[in-house]
């Protein structure tokens, strides 16, 4: 009897924590992401029907068939995970950093322009299918099985990253176990990945990135008129308890850091395989780079709100809530002050709407991450290298225990990480550093060769690892100019990961022009071709660009 007493006293404790009826709320919003994805699997297999091309392609590039609006909001939505709206937040809200740090809507923006501009066309026009295909072309399977793991790993974090973003927010709005909501929220996301491929992300994504830009926009108004927000105007001079103003300065050593940041955040995102399964998936180069120009504007858009609720996060008299003092920073959990503001500044119902918006960030990135993974290893490793006679329906299932493993695998790494934007950070890291550099070049310059591309390869992951990473706790081999010791950590503030990639994109060109020359000059016997690339040279064969007719009857043909 009294084992069943301590039993109904747990239970009751467990009910008297958790919001019930945000709990409902958001169960209910599981469930209407989860009908659309399987509306849009169904979509998938009626498309499957009618495709005279591979099966595959349907999973992972829709057919090429996704019209300028559905891929105007699936690329934005990919960009706008809990990443960017809780890191967003976290850094306007934090004294020692400020709106001038805030680099996620501008850098964002900036890497849509130039993805239009540069990269959408040359990918799109010769009709590749995954980010990898052009290294597989040219420089053939061993390469594209490096150049894979750093994307991969990228991946794998950027999934802890979101994941972890979502288990905060639920733990302080509705009482969760953190460990709990971030296992629910990935086996939605995976199961609906798992049955529709791009189709299932594509149509999920619209509907979450219009409750994202309602929910979010909607709690900023509830917590302007909160008690314990200040007017703004009076909270320019100081940032609560820290002489920092909220918009943050920028001293000239920390200039080199910001740079770097930057830099990370705009040309890193061009590395990232979701984007060109956007790309790919359009009917034209065209449409392609339509899509992108405008997924610039919305991206910084969706941004604005975050930005605004670190600003009240920062005014706001915390005394004057439930959460009282010291302040969030004060208590380590500046990572969390965009639940925090929810939860303390808004009526509960707002709140729930919030905690919406922050699971359906994190799902619409959390898919179209899953599907990038799952789509370059079924593409460019089983298929190209290890099955090369594998069935259109053994790729599909590739596909989908690839996107199960991938979600675990990031859901694991999720269940300990305290700072949303280190990590947000630390996923683009290897992909600036490593894979930017060499898409550049496989794009852009046409003598770039399989011996360029491994120099650069390890002279940037090299430089970049030499460079240390205290996220990841490895000491720095490399001082560079203005380091500076912090929390007994050494904290580099000249832009090293820039450093890292400019030397990669150096030393592509500078081998492959230097080997190509002493090759074609008969300096070294063709013997030493250890890698065989200037005896198949000729034979190689070159993509071409489809002819005006073609291009135009896609452009024609294009829906929006």
């Amino acid at each position: 009897m009294s084992l069943q007493v301590v039993h109904n006293c747990f239970v009751t404790r467990i009910i008297m924590a958790v919001d019930v009826p945000g709990l409902v709320s958001v169960i209910v919003f599981y469930f209407c992401i989860l009908a659309i994805g399987f509306w849009g699997s169904r979509k998938a297999k009626k498309v499957e029907k009618t495709c005279v091309g591979p099966k595959s392609e349907i999973s992972i590039i829709g057919g090429r068939n996704i019209s300028v609006l559905v891929g105007i909001f699936t690329m934005t939505a990919t960009w706008v995970g809990g990443g960017y709206i809780m890191g967003t937040a976290e850094t306007v809200y934090s004294p020692t950093q400020g709106l001038v740090w805030a680099l996620g809507p501008p850098a964002f923006a900036i890497n849509f322009l130039l993805g239009g501009l540069f990269f959408a066309r040359p990918m799109r026009s010769k009709r590749y299918v995954t980010m990898l295909d052009p290294f597989q072309n040219r420089y053939g399977n061993i390469f594209t099985a490096t150049i894979m793991l750093p994307a991969l790993f990228s991946d794998v974090l950027w999934v802890a990253c979101i994941l972890a973003a979502l288990g905060g927010t639920m733990s302080i709005i509705l009482g969760m176990s953190s460990t709990l909501s971030i296992i629910i929220s990935a086996a939605v996301s995976i199961i609906y990945t798992f049955l529709g491929g791009l189709y299932s992300v594509a149509y999920t994504d619209i509907f979450q990135l219009c409750f994202i830009f309602v929910s979010l926009w909607l709690c900023v108004p509830f917590m302007a008129l909160s008690p314990a927000v200040t007017v703004i105007s009076q909270t320019l001079p100081l940032n609560q308890s820290h002489e920092h103003a909220w918009i943050g300065h920028l001293e000239l050593r920390d200039a080199g850091k910001w740079v770097d940041e930057m830099l990370l955040l705009a040309l890193g995102g061009l590395s990232y395989q979701s984007l060109y399964q956007r790309i790919l998936s359009a009917a034209s180069s065209a449409q392609a780079q339509v899509t992108c120009f405008a997924a610039a504007g919305t991206v910084f858009i969706t941004g604005i709100p975050s930005v605004v609720i670190g600003v009240m996060a920062a005014g706001a008299d915390w005394n004057q809530t439930a959460y009282g003092l010291p302040p969030p920073f004060e208590r380590g959990d500046a990572g969390k002050i965009l639940p925090l503001a929810l939860q303390q500044l808004t009526p509960p119902w707002v709140a729930v709407l919030g905690i919406g918006a922050v699971a359906a960030a994190v799902m619409s990135s959390m898919d179209s991450v899953l599907l990038s993974s799952a789509s370059m290893f079924t593409q460019n490793i089983y298929k190209a290298t290890l099955r090369k006679k594998a069935s259109e329906r053994e790729l599909q299932w590739v596909i989908r225990i690839s996107v199960l493993l991938v979600g675990l695998a990031g859901m694991g790494l999720a269940f300990g990480d305290d700072s949303v934007a280190a990590l947000w950070f630390l996923s683009g890291d290897l992909l600036y550093c490593v894979i930017f550099p060499q898409l550049v070049c496989v794009l852009h310059f046409q003598r770039a060769n399989t011996y360029g591309a491994f120099s650069g390869f390890v002279v940037g992951l090299l430089l970049r690892v030499l460079s240390g990473e205290p996220v990841l706790g490895i000491p720095p081999v490399l001082l560079y100019p203005g380091w500076r010791e912090e929390n007994n950590q050494i904290r580099q503030y000249f832009p090293y990961r820039t450093v890292a990639m400019l030397s990669s994109v150096i030393s592509i060109i500078a081998v492959s022009w230097l080997l190509d020359l002493m090759f074609d000059r008969q300096l070294i016997p063709e013997s030493w071709d250890l890698l065989q690339v200037f005896e198949k040279e000729n034979e190689t064969e070159e993509d071409e660009e489809p002819d005006a007719c073609e291009e135009m009857n896609q452009v024609l043909k294009t829906k929006f």
